[in-house]
């Protein structure tokens, strides 16, 4: 899966949770998920079971811890699939 393919479904997955739909249409690599998205602490645990199920893959709870930007979680995914 190419990376532009991840940032896109990454994107789907954070849609029903992010607060600011306009910053979220806009999104970089570089797009705080917690800070400009206003997506709820609590709730990008939901994202992270979300991304295991679509990409069928296992993130541990400290590869989780270092999730901040859209951007990291692209490269995450990308790094667990290949």
């Amino acid at each position: 899966m190419e990376e532009q393919q991840i940032f896109d479904a990454f994107l789907d997955i954070l849609r029903p949770y992010a607060k600011d739909t306009d910053m979220l249409a806009a999104a970089t690599g570089e797009t705080h998920i917690l800070n400009d998205l206003k997506v709820n602490s609590a709730r990008l645990v939901d994202v992270i079971i979300k991304c295991e199920d679509t990409f069928d893959i296992t993130v541990e709870d400290d590869e989780a811890d270092k999730i901040r930007l859209v951007g990291d979680a692209v490269a995450l995914i990308k790094k667990k699939l290949h």
